[in-house]
């Protein structure tokens, strides 16, 4: 969509003599107050021209930069608010914060929930991975990590805040007044903006060549089909860019300079790569807007604009821009790990983690296309000591995100000795094409430029390395798709619309969890489901199962089992096990829960509220609920970590739990705004799920956790009696699941293990107090037969091989051997005879063969001829099995080994 000339044309503008030009470039509108402009002021149109301008602000740092933008507006009636984390926990279709509207999408901006201020103004640390591939050859044009200073105001139909003119003016105020930028250097070009659902016109504002802010005004609506429909609030969305703010004020060789300081020397150092001479990198930055990463030829030009500017060779300013940009790449990739990782990702092959992985391999790609032998985490811990004020996570975790880099270090130095297989395996292509490639990332996670070398070395095979292979990449992973909830229904269809048509149901489970009977009235039956205006049934979700019990009809005469309860919206339905021909709509009936099932639910729910919180306290706060189940058997818990628990882990994890149940803390259900609710408890609250609702309830266990949560549970943890972890086991990458038991459960466990001892001692002959040492003795008993089989065993081959004469074949050996019925006897002989060249040996039990050779042959012609002669089995390289039709003689066998010689 393209809006109208009029969406631009503000009465800021015409009040304070700016004039709409067109840029002579790329004929997009902008508005200036210099007559004498031609170029919008923005690349490619121009080239990097800031350094010349005659800037007021002294150099800033980014930290600086970010205090002046919120204090600014802050003095301007906003209120500051704290930024959310990189990793977009409170979204459900996407993994990364990649902007400050994001914090406010979807709930704040289709106007479910009020925002958390209005006016607001933050500084969002944000992550796009787009652009990953091109970050350093633009010297700073692209980041995958940067801050978007945004202030924000929400307009709704009954209360106006500020629209178009005001912000217009608070850019224009802040950019000539508190940095000093002259007037006629301020540029305002006309754009249209579209994101999460929502669009609207926009101005870009711009100075000398880099574009520092965006001004959004979102006022549509995305539908389905592409359509755009007003919003009923109109939203600013504006976007200041805190490390170009920095730059322009600093005017470096670099951005990166701006951003990093002094850390860019001391990776230039760590890494091993020799300090550019900055005069090139200056000229180099000057003329970067010229670049198109997408176009390399553009490249080409931008290095002989360099050369020619300083006269220096062609290859020197290749050699040392290169060698530059992958230093700057590494810069970049190791301050976005930092933050990702500090936010609580845990790098694997799904999801958010998927991206995690994705940037370290990258760095780790490119430290070794430089040569460097740094490890990562060095690096990465420069980078915490760099910004531990500005982000204190990245400090408070930084032992988690040190192991967890060097794990994945490891991990891909393993990685990279497949590289030579994998490349032959992919060579047998004629041609190897770009999703080849990704396939072989997914599966493997080999970089493509990785096995270019090993790729280069076979003949006849076409390749080509897709220069933005990680965007590619990261462009598939980086969002989620949305779950249809009616997708878990375990409904059939036509009662989900005969249930659409029904009222909301009355959740008396909510207000009190320990409600065992109620009375409730028909509103609707279908077949064997069951409606009612009121229920104390709580239906399955959260991971809790729905419950069960029974209803009795009106006259009290008949009673019907409940063996499920389900929800659809908000409807709840009770899955009967029969159809009930006593009830009809409007009779009044009694439910009786199952009391002694749920109250086992109930705990094994809040245990798991308990021993979440227990996994972060002991393996950091990157633990993240990764899925949950509450059985009457017992609990199940998925949660984020990136190596396999130690026993010590686990004893700890059980031991904070169980003092937090014997300590008898309340456990207490409330609702609260949810905007009002992450304000205060942070987007941790989502662990189980996002909400769809702008009230939430929440499950506060005192001074130990709190998070959303709708299922029941028990009002004290001291109910819960007491937790025993059972089972700790890697399910996926990155995943952890802890299976463990309460309450009665626990009781059910114990009486379980009691058994199976008892069981165990009665076998060996020992009372369960003596089962230990019984078990040592036996065991040393066993180790001690076996060494003398061993000792036996040699004797057998020795005896054996001295005394076994071959047939002779044409110039092969074939030995014959019968009798054996030790297997490890058997292969041990087996090889030992074929260590020689020309060497057949079979070995022969009943009807059985077992055929060996010798390095320099193979048994497939051999296995032919035996299944030629009525045989059954197969075999490849040096080993094969034969069942043969019936028993034959050492005569008829070495026959059938002659045919096939």
């Amino acid at each position: 969509m393209k809006a109208s000339e009029e969406e631009y044309r503000l009465n800021f503008f015409i009040k304070n003599d700016f004039k709409r030009k067109i840029c002579k470039s790329c004929k997009t509108p902008f508005w200036t107050r210099n007559e004498k402009k031609e170029y919008c002021s923005d690349i490619p149109c121009t080239d990097y021209y800031f350094f010349d301008i005659n800037i007021k602000s002294p150099p800033l740092t980014v930290k600086e930069a970010r205090e002046k933008f919120l204090s600014f507006f802050e003095k301007r009636g906003h209120t500051r608010i704290p930024p959310k984390p990189v990793l977009a926990r409170w979204r459900e279709d996407l993994y990364l914060t990649i902007a400050s509207i994001v914090d406010f999408q979807p709930h704040v901006t289709s106007g479910l929930v009020p925002p958390p201020a209005n006016p607001l103004v933050v500084s969002q640390p944000s992550i796009r991975l787009e652009d990953i591939d091109n970050v350093g050859i633009t010297f700073g044009r692209h980041l995958t990590t940067f801050e978007m200073a945004a202030h924000h105001a929400f307009n709704y139909p009954d209360h106006y805040v500020y629209w178009k003119d005001e912000t217009a003016a608070y850019a224009t105020e802040f950019f000539t007044k508190e940095l000093g930028i002259p007037e006629e250097e301020l540029n305002f070009k006309e754009s249209w903006w579209e994101g999460g659902g929502n669009a609207g016109p926009c101005l870009e504002v711009t100075v000398g060549g880099l574009e520092l802010a965006t001004l959004v005004f979102m006022q549509y609506k995305i539908t389905d089909n592409g359509e755009y429909t007003p919003l009923k609030l109109k939203i600013v969305d504006t976007g200041y860019g805190v490390e170009r703010i920095s730059w322009i004020t600093q005017k470096t060789p670099s951005a990166f300079h701006a951003i990093y300081g002094n850390l860019v020397y001391k990776f230039f150092n760590k890494i091993g790569v020799a300090y550019i001479d900055e005069t090139l990198l200056k000229v180099a930055s000057r003329f970067a807007g010229k670049i198109d990463p997408d176009n390399p030829e553009t490249i080409k030009i931008h290095r002989q604009m360099v050369s020619n500017e300083l006269g220096i060779d062609i290859k020197t300013v290749k050699e040392e821009l290169d060698k530059a940009a992958k230093v700057f790449q590494i810069l970049d990739h190791t301050k976005t790990i930092m933050l990702m990782l500090a936010d609580g990702l845990v790098p694997s092959n799904s999801g958010e983690g998927y991206l995690g992985r994705l940037v370290i391999r990258r760095a780790l790609r490119v430290l070794r296309l430089l040569k460097s032998d740094v490890r990562l985490y060095e690096l990465v811990k420069e980078q915490i000591d760099f910004w531990k004020e500005d982000f204190p996570q990245v400090l408070k975790n930084k032992d988690y995100v040190l192991d967890a880099i060097e794990l994945e270090q490891q991990r891909f130095e393993k990685i990279l000795e497949k590289v030579p297989s994998i490349a032959s395996t992919l060579a047998r292509k004629s041609e190897i094409t770009t999703e080849d490639l990704i396939q072989v990332y997914d599966s493997n996670g080999v970089p493509p430029d990785l096995l270019e070398e090993e790729l280069k070395k076979k003949k006849n095979v076409k390749f080509e390395l897709p220069r933005n292979f990680y965007a590619l990449v990261a462009k598939r992973h980086q969002t989620s798709t949305i779950k249809n909830p009616y997708d878990k229904v375990k409904l059939p269809k036509d009662l989900l619309e005969y249930v659409g048509a029904l009222q909301p149901t009355e959740k008396l489970y909510y207000k009190d969890q320990y409600m065992r009977s109620f009375e409730g009235k028909v509103l609707g039956v279908y077949k064997n489901y069951l409606i009612l205006d009121k229920t104390a049934f709580y239906p399955e979700g959260g991971g809790q199962l729905g419950d069960t019990g029974i209803i009795i009809d009106e006259k009290g005469d008949k009673r019907y089992e409940v063996v499920d309860t389900q929800k659809v919206n908000d409807v709840i339905v009770h899955i009967l096990k029969e159809e009930p021909l006593t009830i009809k709509v409007g009779d009044n009936v009694r439910g009786e829960i199952n009391w002694e099932r749920r109250y086992r639910l109930m705990r094994h729910h809040t245990v798991t509220h308990v021993i979440l919180a227990a996994a972060k306290k002991v393996l950091g706060e990157h633990v993240w609920q990764a899925g949950a189940e509450k059985t009457p058997e017992k609990g199940r818990l998925d949660i984020t970590h990136h190596k396999t628990l130690t026993e010590e882990e686990v004893k700890l994890i059980e031991n904070y739990a169980n003092n937090v149940i014997s300590d008898r803390r309340p456990v207490k259900p409330l609702e609260m705004n949810r905007m009002e609710a992450e304000m205060k408890y942070g987007v941790s609250i989502y662990e189980g799920g996002v909400p769809n609702s702008a009230t939430i309830r929440l499950l506060e266990i005192k001074d130990w956790d709190i998070e959303s949560c709708g299922g029941t549970h028990v009002s004290n943890t001291s109910e819960i009696g007491a937790v025993k972890i059972i089972n700790v086991e890697r399910i996926q990458d990155g995943v952890i699941r802890l299976e463990y038991v309460a309450g009665p459960a626990l009781v059910d466990y114990i009486r379980e293990a009691e058994a199976k001892i008892s069981e165990a001692s009665k076998i060996i002959g020992a009372s369960p107090d003596q089962l230990t040492s019984r078990l040592k003795r036996i065991l040393s008993e066993i180790e001690e037969k076996n060494n003398l089989i061993i000792q036996y065993r040699k004797i057998i081959e020795t005896e054996l091989l001295n005394n076994l004469k071959p047939y002779e074949i044409n110039g092969n050996k074939i030995y014959i051997i019968e009798g054996l019925s030790d297997e490890e006897e058997n292969k041990e002989i087996l090889r030992k005879l074929t260590s020689a060249d020309n060497v057949i040996a079979i070995s022969i039990s009943d009807n059985r063969l077992q055929i060996a050779t010798s390095k320099n042959m193979r048994v497939d012609k051999i296995v032919e001829e035996f299944l030629k002669a009525g045989g059954k089995g197969g075999g490849k390289g040096t080993f094969a099995n034969i069942i043969l039709s019936s028993k034959k003689s050492k005569e008829e066998i070495i026959e059938v080994v002659r045919k096939s010689l």
